[in-house]
Formats: structure tokens, C-alpha cells, sequence
């Protein structure tokens, strides 16, 4: 079974499928433990990567080469790629597609924004003319074999909202986003005018969507739902506050709890779990390359 099939299923059975955000090979290898399932997010590799802002600073082979490492080492999670607009024009969009569905990506998000693009969130979003936006999907949608396809709008006009989701409905995308939906009776309207097509919900910390738990998605319709930063944010928290009391400590380590704490042994037992024999002896799914 191919990478895209598999996602492609695990989506249309009962429940709404979370999909969590990683920044780095760390950050995966913790959420691995968790959850079945992975958002490469752009807001966190553009974040870890190149320490900037997600406003499109990401060169697509390093996206491409995270990609590779994260299905070495994760043979049997899902794998849900952002790749923003597509790096622009079609033909990189498309070329980008090859290569991930090659490496064993599991979907990407394809967006509608126009140059210089924001995180789906932040204020200032401008989208690319409807058709120009379709022409690019299509040719994205006609390159692959069996990635899944998220078709995203990041329209904030009410009327452009619902049009366009309508419209991306139409095509033969596998899943719908419609990023910085700001209520529940929004994302209800959303899911009237995609009619059968899966739904997906994408939450971040401090964003624009409420907060709301698998069992309220589910409620409401959504099918997928991505958490774009819990590990980044909760990285960014818990670095702040060690080494706010690493330096109070006049520079002396904490003591590290043999129960629970993360010390060098546990550190070195999460890593080795992604080179363990059972885990990365598997078959290639068929048509996926190496």
C-alpha cells in the first residue's frame, strides 16, 4: 500500500485524524511516541531551520531533504508536507511533488496565497486569482499518482471564502482547508458548501481558530485536523525557562529525577528507537521509490 493510499484511508475512517506539527528530527521523534501521524509545518522548519518567520524564506530542497530524513527514520507515520505556494510556479510545484511522493510523503498542502505570503494566521494575506491558483492545482493534481492533494484557500473576504472552497471542492483534491477559520459556525458554513469532500482544521497556538478538541471536530464534520506548533511552542517555553534557571543557578545543572527526567540515557534511548532494526526493516510501499 502506497503512502498516500494509506493516509487517504485512515482519513475516511470514523473520527477526525490529528496530524502533529514537527520542526526537527528531535520534535518528531518525541510526537513518533504519541501520535500515528505528522505535519511537516512550515511555520515551525522555517522557524528551526533558517530562524525566520513563515513569509516565505524556505528553499524547497531543504523541505525536500527534511522530508527524506523524517521517512528514514519514521517508516510507518503518516507524513502531511506544507509546501506553502508551491514555491511559486507550477512546474517547481510539480517537480516538488514528484520528489516528495518518490521519498514516501504521505500528502502535501498546496496554498493560494500570493508573494509575499504569511502564515495562515497572521493579518496581511493576499491570494493568488482564483483560476490562476486552479491552473497550479490542477497541474499538481495531474502530476501525482497517489499523494493526497490538501487544496488550501486563505481567502478572508466571507464571500470569496465560501466561493473558493466550493470551487477547490470541485476539483480532484482529496481534502479542503480553509486556514484562519475563526468559529465553529464558520467552519459548519465551510462544510455545507464542500459537501462530501474531507475537511480539514488547522489549529495553532495563539491563532485566529478557536480552540477545540477531536471530539468537537468530529461533531462538526472535520475530518483531519493539523496542530502546526504544539512541539515548537512548548520547545520555545521550556528553553526559556532552563536556561532562565540555569543562569539564576550561577550556571550549575539541575539534578536530573531518575524517574521521569530527560538526562543524557534518556535522550540517547528516544534516538535510538529511529535507527532500531523493527522499526525501519519494512517493506517500500509499492510505488514509492527510495
Amino acid at each position: 500500500m502506497t503512502y498516500g493510499k494509506k493516509l487517504r484511508e485512515q482519513i475516511a475512517g470514523p473520527g477526525t485524524t490529528p496530524l502533529i506539527g514537527v520542526y526537527d528530527m528531535y520534535s518528531a521523534s518525541i510526537a513518533a511516541k504519541h501520535y500515528d501521524g505528522m505535519f511537516v509545518s512550515g511555520f515551525g522548519f522555517a522557524a528551526s531551520y533558517y530562524g525566520l518567520p513563515d513569509i516565505g524564506f524556505i528553499a524547497w530542497p531543504d523541505m525536500v531533504a527534511f522530508v527524506q530524513r523524517l521517512r528514514g527514520a519514521f517508516p510507518h507515520h503518516h507524513l502531511l508536507v506544507d509546501i506553502d505556494d508551491g514555491y511559486v510556479d507550477p512546474e517547481v510545484a510539480c517537480h516538488v511533488v514528484e520528489g516528495l511522493e518518490r521519498i514516501g510523503a504521505s500528502g502535501v498542502i498546496l496554498e493560494d496565497q500570493k508573494r509575499p505570503r504569511r502564515c495562515g494566521h497572521a493579518d496581511g494575506k493576499q491570494v493568488l486569482p482564483l483560476e490562476e491558483y486552479l491552473d497550479k492545482l490542477e497541474k499538481v493534481l495531474e502530476t501525482r499518482t497517489d499523494l493526497l492533494v490538501v487544496a488550501r484557500t486563505d481567502a478572508t473576504d466571507e464571500h470569496d471564502i465560501l466561493h473558493r472552497a466550493e470551487r477547490l471542492a470541485a476539483t480532484a483534491a482529496d481534502v479542503i482547508l480553509v486556514d484562519g477559520v475563526r468559529s465553529e459556525e464558520w467552519i459548519r458554513r465551510i462544510r455545507t458548501v464542500v459537501g462530501d469532500k474531507p475537511l480539514l482544521f488547522n489549529q495553532i497556538g495563539g491563532g485566529k481558530s478557536p480552540r477545540l478538541s477531536l471530539s468537537e471536530l468530529d461533531e462538526l464534520g472535520v475530518d483531519v485536523a493539523i496542530y502546526s506548533t504544539p512541539c515548537l511552542f512548548a520547545a520555545h517555553q521550556a528553553m526559556e525557562s532552563a536556561l532562565g534557571e540555569l543562569k539564576a543557578a550561577d550556571g550549575r545543572l539541575p539534578e536530573v529525577d531518575a524517574a521521569g527526567g530527560v538526562g543524557v540515557r534518556a535522550s540517547t534511548s528516544l534516538l535510538e528507537r529511529n535507527i532500531a532494526r523493527e522499526r525501519l526493516d519494512v517493506p517500500v510501499p509499492e510505488g514509492v521509490g527510495v
